[in-house]
């Protein structure tokens, strides 16, 4: 019982090693959050898109999406053209995942030109895919609006 505790301490360490070698892994979900607000405000639904791995899925109040590239074309069409990222914490699951939190913030206009904002909080499951780490799974749920 003792071996395999320690065999299992053994290999957690590792892992950790092994991701610490890598470097820091909010500074990887930076990298790809970063890349990730460059496409959005390119309006580039595919290159977000390129940012998950394969089978990702995207959740959100309205339920989870596999069709990324999709779902952004339609927040392009309703107006939105910029958004803004923060990474508030990231945290390493073995050395080839990574968990994350963080905001953002979406601005653009309606059909009728009048400002539009949108502002919440993300969670994200990372994993390396290809060599990249990648989005496996995004959460995205606005903040409520402030009663009057």
């Amino acid at each position: 019982m003792l071996r395999t505790g320690l065999s299992c301490l053994f290999s957690v360490v590792l892992s950790l090693s092994a991701v610490a070698a890598e470097g820091d892994p909010k500074q990887k979900v930076e990298a790809v959050a970063s890349e990730y607000a460059a496409s959005f405000n390119r309006q580039d639904g595919a290159g977000i898109a390129a940012l998950f791995a394969t089978g990702g899925i995207h959740v959100n109040p309205a339920g989870p999406r596999s069709d990324i590239a999709e779902f952004y074309q339609g927040a392009f069409k309703a107006g939105f053209d910029h958004e803004e990222i923060t990474v508030d914490q990231a945290w390493p699951l073995g050395s080839d995942m990574a968990l994350a939190i963080g905001n953002y913030r979406l601005t653009g206009k309606n059909q009728s030109g009048a400002p539009m904002e949108t502002a919440g909080v993300w969670t994200a499951t990372y994993v390396t895919e290809g060599g990249k780490l990648k989005i496996r799974l995004i959460s995205a749920m606005p903040k409520p609006t402030p009663q009057k």
